[in-house]
């Protein structure tokens, strides 16, 4: 916990918080293996107090929908005071701002000193837009988008106009609502939902974006959330947007990868290695077939994943 007493923080008056900032800095993260991403709410201060010790691989704190327009400066800078006391985190931590041209360039100028690894801008649907919040965000941190509209479904593959741009996160209800599609639709093995996933998954792999599969609101029904993590891993997604530490716990699971994938990959790397030294780049194993330069490269992103 960042606080040992959170009461001590309730108590101070929201217009006062600002004046009861710390001084810490937590290092970058970086480890890239991300399997889940939990959204939280800035309102809720126990939730904001766990950030240090939390289970998933990254932390969105969420400053936009879920929060009412008369309460958005509090959340920011409760935001702001949990951060400045943080002095180190397991998760990848991330900021979700509001649309640039909806308060969001103002959140992103007063988080920048601030110490976290990303902000995630909503309601993208151009390069422009991409390129002035670049203008403003502090070059150390990390540019994530939401895709929820269908400009910017339809133009993904072209919006990875700089490297600060990582991460697409998939908010599936509000692009069906752009695209005029009912909510219905979000069921397994619907064909419009498994192509819109597959074709943001390759446009967001086109881009060079590490692409965020969406978040499954009915967070009580965790198996057909299991059942829509599997599906997603088949697709060949590696992280899944996460409400609360049940789905996060059954993200990290699905999308870890097994002893049994790390040791395949491991001795094909040190058998072709060993074979490449020689000249030969191409070879009948035993244990596993014909082994080629792709089946090496494989090898190399399985290990890239742990």
């Amino acid at each position: 916990m960042i606080f040992p007493n959170l009461k001590i923080i309730e108590n101070i008056p929201i217009n006062e918080r600002l004046a009861h900032l710390g001084n810490k800095k937590k290092s970058a993260h970086s480890h890239r293996n991300f399997r889940s991403n939990m959204m939280l709410n800035p309102l809720q201060l126990k939730h904001l107090n766990r950030i240090d010790n939390n289970q998933a691989d990254m932390i969105t704190l969420n400053l936009e929908d879920a929060i009412a327009p008369s309460r958005k400066k509090e959340a920011l800078h409760n935001i702001a005071l949990f951060l400045s006391h943080l002095e180190s985190s397991k998760s990848f931590i991330i900021v979700r701002t509001n649309p640039i041209d909806a308060g969001g360039d103002e959140e992103i100028e007063f988080l920048n000193d601030f110490s976290f690894d990303a902000i995630r801008l909503p309601k993208v649907k151009n390069q422009s837009q991409i390129a002035q919040t670049l203008k403003i965000l502090s070059e150390e941190k990390e540019l994530h988008i939401s895709l929820e509209t269908k400009e910017a479904f339809e133009n993904l593959s072209t919006l990875g106009i700089d490297p600060q741009l990582t991460t697409a996160n998939i908010g599936i209800l509000d692009l069906l609502s752009s695209l005029g599609l009912p909510q219905s639709l979000v069921t397994l093995n619907n064909p419009t939902i498994d192509y819109i996933l597959s074709k943001f998954l390759l446009d967001a792999k086109t881009a060079g974006i590490l692409p965020i599969s969406f978040m499954y609101q009915e967070y009580t029904n965790l198996e057909t959330f299991t059942h829509w993590c599997q599906r997603e891993k088949m697709m060949g997604f590696t992280t899944k947007a996460c409400m609360g530490p049940a789905q996060v716990a059954i993200a990290n699971k699905v999308f870890g990868v097994s002893s049994e994938a790390i040791q395949r990959a491991k001795y094909i790397k040190g058998i072709f290695e060993e074979h490449s030294a020689q000249g030969i780049h191409g070879f009948m194993d035993t244990k596993y077939g014909f082994i080629d330069e792709p089946i090496y490269r494989d090898a190399l992103l399985v290990l890239q994943n742990i």
